[in-house]
């Protein structure tokens, strides 16, 4: 599917061949729509190939016949999915080039700019399209932020709950996310060395490179605090545990000399006064019940038990 549109009015058309003041969107092209692109466009072959092969990752370049980049970002963030999607535009002095496989959400955010906003030149759609593509990692990283709040809540309220699949889970979004924004960053600052033409466009592709590094920067810090509440995590289940030891060990010496008592009165000697006497047994208990209490009593107010 191939659209168009006037950047001096926004108005949409259908392309036959238009290279001046226009924006031509190309999306899941076929065979014949590429070899129609080419007969418009001088588009350089090395271009070409990166925008043909799957999973490319973000990367700029000047070619001879005009300047290039492709972008890498995430297809759903809102919805903390890990698929991603690209777009390739190809930057001509008097019209931009878009190519994706289904579009992306920058480019139906900015395409419907069109007319509505100032973008007059091929330069301002690509920068447009480029800070709309950082957006969606501030995007991202707001969903990624409420579910690290609900994971430390988890962590300090259910002691039973095991978060740390979870943790990982958004660990591996986290350095995903890094990954993807850094290298969009490194490629908006290789477009800007080619296309800053002007001051004003200057200005516009360093606000994008901003833009993704704040993103990039914003993801390493919640990746941090992750990294944090998984030690606090561990930290907490050791505590746990050695209170459980602790408990275990008080009752372990509640019943050592009970043990003792009772081995000591289970011997199978004759001359023991204690089996003999009436009052054996009540004795047998009572010291058992004294040492255990006492023992209690003292393991509780140290705040061992």
């Amino acid at each position: 599917m191939i659209r168009a549109k006037y950047l001096a009015n926004g108005e949409s058309f259908d392309w036959t061949g238009q290279t001046k003041g226009v924006w031509v969107d190309a999306q899941d092209v076929t065979p014949a729509e590429l070899a129609r692109l080419q007969a418009a466009f001088p588009l350089n072959n090395f271009a070409l190939e990166d925008v043909l092969e799957h999973g490319h990752w973000s990367r700029a370049e000047q070619y001879p016949e005009h300047a290039f980049i492709t972008v890498r970002s995430f297809a759903h963030p809102a919805e903390e999915d890990d698929f991603t999607e690209r777009i390739s535009i190809f930057g001509f002095p008097e019209a931009a080039l878009s190519l994706s496989t289904s579009g992306t959400e920058a480019l139906r955010n900015v395409w419907a700019l069109v007319g509505r906003e100032n973008l007059n030149s091929p330069a301002e759609v690509i920068y447009e399209l480029l800070d709309h593509t950082a957006d969606t990692f501030f995007t991202l990283a707001d969903a990624l932020e409420a579910r690290t709040d609900m994971l430390e809540e988890r962590v300090f309220r259910d002691r039973r709950d095991n978060p740390v699949p979870d943790i990982f889970e958004v660990k591996h979004l986290l350095s995903q996310g890094r990954r993807l924004a850094g290298d969009a960053r490194e490629a908006t600052a290789t477009l800007a060395r080619y296309m800053g033409e002007t001051p004003a466009d200057l200005v516009r592709y360093r606000d994008a490179q901003d833009s993704f590094n704040r993103a990039s920067s914003r993801l390493d810090g919640l990746r941090d605090f992750l990294t944090s509440l998984l030690d606090l995590h561990l930290n907490l289940q050791n505590q746990r545990m050695n209170e459980v030891m602790r408990t275990l060990t008080a009752v372990s010496v509640i019943f050592l000399p009970l043990t003792f008592l009772a081995g000591v009165w289970g011997m199978n000697f004759r001359v023991m006064p204690e089996l003999e006497w009436p009052l054996g047994y009540a004795l047998a208990w009572g010291s058992f019940l004294l040492i255990g209490g006492l023992l209690a009593l003292y393991f509780k107010r140290r705040g061992w038990w």
